[in-house]
């Protein structure tokens, strides 16, 4: 016995595929050439996503609504292309199919392929939108050379794991300096707060690392089995892209063909065009937990260096000053690895995290003061 909120689970899914449907059949009658054929396509998938789940819910008995209502985002949207132009709402498009790209991943009642073609749709989207010649995903990836390069996700963990070690450890430190305590105990909570919250770094980064990586390979394996047991339809996705990114009909089979020839080298471009992935470029659990450790325990260490060899006004000084230091550097490297204004970066961290710490110290201050 099927479940009633199962049931209304799928009647919601089937309702949403044919309103996306509905969406792509008005654009592509605003449109022409390759473009209409594109959109066209991507109707007919929808379509298809919709008739999956009204399959569902007759093999359960339950009644399958001939038609189901377009929202009025999709009278709109269609509104626009047909008066303006389908370039005008293509963006809005892309944005909504990103935020839907996973509604299938953990959905047990959806086919093998579904959630495949959901993410790439927003890839020809974007295709559509950039035009032909252009590589959006190449342009991307020089302007991002950090993420290019960065393989493991060990540099990521890193940059931002001396970040939070730094501030987090300098509230904690500060706080204790506020409230009078002594040297040991500013010590002592000082390493404390190093060796917990690096470890606690290093195990959520690993565990997030390992998920997604099971995640993707999981999604490699199912365009490996997609591409054994349906390749025609593989082809024709590949198709699809191409031609939204400008290539003519001939043109996109020809390439496809050629990319098909080779099952490693159509599986490398599935997962890179369709799905997004590098698949040489995974991640490494191991490699980010331990940058994520060694970076957060440095950022600690910087505030707990003082009190190592002095004690009083003369170690809270000298902590606060490498404290802004440390802030100042690592902001700049920030913004330096994202492209950005180094000074702005630096002048936004420095603020950021002297605020956090002047806080704590306050908080830390009141207490003692209280307390005494």
């Amino acid at each position: 016995m099927v479940a009633v909120d199962q049931i209304r689970r799928w009647r919601d899914m089937l309702t949403a595929e044919r309103d996306a449907a509905a969406l792509y059949e008005r654009l592509a009658a605003a449109e022409t050439g390759e473009r209409r054929a594109v959109l066209t396509r991507l109707a007919a998938v929808e379509r298809r996503h919709a008739e999956h789940w009204a399959g569902k819910l007759r093999e359960a008995g339950a009644s399958v609504p001939a038609r189901s209502p377009v929202s009025v985002r999709t009278r709109l949207l269609g509104r626009v292309a047909r008066w303006w132009s389908v370039r005008a709402v293509l963006p809005l498009v892309e944005r909504a199919e990103r935020v839907d790209a996973g509604r299938y991943d953990n959905e047990p009642d959806a086919a093998a392929a579904m959630a495949a073609e959901e993410r790439g749709h927003a890839r020809t989207i974007a295709a559509l939108i950039h035009g032909p010649g252009t590589d959006p995903r190449g342009r991307i990836a020089r302007r991002e050379h950090w993420h290019r390069g960065d393989r493991s996700g060990a540099l990521r963990a890193a940059v931002f794991g001396v970040s939070d070690g730094l501030v987090s450890n300098a509230a904690l430190v500060l706080g204790f300096a506020g409230s009078g305590s002594d040297r040991s105990v500013i010590l002592l909570a000082g390493v404390a707060g190093l060796l917990a919250g690096a470890f606690s770094m290093a195990a959520g980064e690993y565990v997030s690392m390992s998920s997604q990586r099971e995640m993707y390979e999981r999604e490699l394996a199912i365009e490996a089995q997609e591409l054994d047991e349906n390749p025609d339809e593989e082809r024709e996705e590949l198709v699809l892209l191409y031609r939204a990114k400008g290539l003519d009909r001939v043109q996109a089979q020809q390439l496809a063909d050629r990319l098909m020839a080779d099952r490693q080298v159509a599986l490398d471009t599935l997962a890179r065009e369709e799905l997004g992935l590098d698949p040489d470029a995974l991640g490494s659990p191991w490699s980010a937990a331990a940058s994520s450790l060694f970076a957060f325990a440095a950022g600690a260490l910087v505030v707990v260096v003082p009190y190592l060899f002095a004690a009083g006004t003369a170690a809270l000084v000298t902590a606060i000053a490498l404290f802004a230091a440390a802030l100042i550097g690592v902001g700049a490297g920030i913004g330096a690895l994202n492209g950005r204004s180094p000074l702005r970066s630096a002048a936004r961290q420095l603020v950021v995290g002297g605020l956090a710490a002047a806080v704590t110290f306050g908080v830390g201050h009141a207490i003692g003061v209280t307390v005494t």
